[in-house]
């Protein structure tokens, strides 16, 4: 589950082995925040192989770069595809394709187009559209009135970002590369926090949650609840817990008491 920064892009990079970014984002028991009460459960997936990180940039003249927005319509229909279909395996009732094509007419307007396309096949869900920045103001106002987002890339690396805020930072937030043929690569939202693991200071909440994900993707569920109920337990104890999430433990505590928990 944890592979190199070269072999995860070149691996995340094609089609076929991870065009949907699947980014939970979960209320976490014991981690307070000023949603704890009402809870957090969305689902971000975000398109994961092309748009403005597709890397085509050049020179204009001198002192002028221009970077291209590259949306597919196969690009776009997958992760609608993946979005619509894990709603439905997974019994959620409402999606919302986040976008800006009030001024990029055509390429978030053909991904609005595949999204629209994919929607008409799943009538038992709930489809809707939303502005980017209209996206963000309401999830902070009332998490609850969302539940999967699908997006282009650049949005997605964004606003899961704000979703992760809302449980408890970074730190808590999971992440799956999906791609056809049950090609699946799990990891942390944004990264390892290196700086911190050679401190003892990080939380690896994030990368569990991330290979809880791979297990039931591999169909070892009853593995995935077992560790899932001893982080969870942990984490609501808040007797050995990292300092981003309030408490004074070290990675190390952290991780020998959710073992022991493990171990019963």
């Amino acid at each position: 589950a944890v592979v190199s920064t070269q072999v995860r892009e070149a691996v995340v990079s094609t089609q076929s082995t991870g065009y949907a970014n699947v980014r939970p984002a979960k209320s976490v028991p014991g981690v307070i925040t000023p949603y704890s009460a009402e809870g957090v459960d969305c689902v971000i997936m975000r398109e994961n192989t092309e748009g403005e990180y597709s890397g085509i940039e050049h020179t204009v003249v001198p002192g002028v770069v221009q970077s291209v927005k590259l949306i597919t319509r196969e690009a776009s229909r997958n992760v609608a595809e993946y979005a619509f279909q894990y709603a439905k395996d997974h019994g959620r009732k409402n999606i919302v394709a986040l976008h800006k094509a009030n001024i990029m007419k055509m390429s978030d307007g053909m991904f609005l187009e595949q999204c629209r396309e994919v929607a008409a096949k799943y009538p038992e869900i709930s489809y809707r559209e939303m502005y980017l920045d209209s996206a963000c103001l309401k999830i902070v106002s009332d998490p609850s009135k969302f539940d999967v987002m699908v997006m282009p890339n650049l949005y997605g690396d964004i606003f899961s970002d704000l979703t992760a805020g809302l449980i408890g930072g970074l730190g808590l937030a999971p992440s799956g590369n999906m791609g056809k043929d049950g090609i699946a690569i799990y990891e942390a939202v944004h990264g390892t926090a290196d700086d911190l693991v050679e401190q003892n200071k990080g939380n690896p909440t994030a990368l569990l949650m991330s290979a809880l994900m791979m297990l039931r993707h591999m169909g070892l569920k009853t593995h995935a609840d077992k560790i899932e109920g001893a982080v969870l337990e942990t984490l609501k104890e808040r007797k050995f817990v990292t300092g981003d999430i309030g408490g004074t433990a070290t990675n190390p505590e952290y991780a020998a008491e959710i073992c022991r928990k493990i171990k019963g």
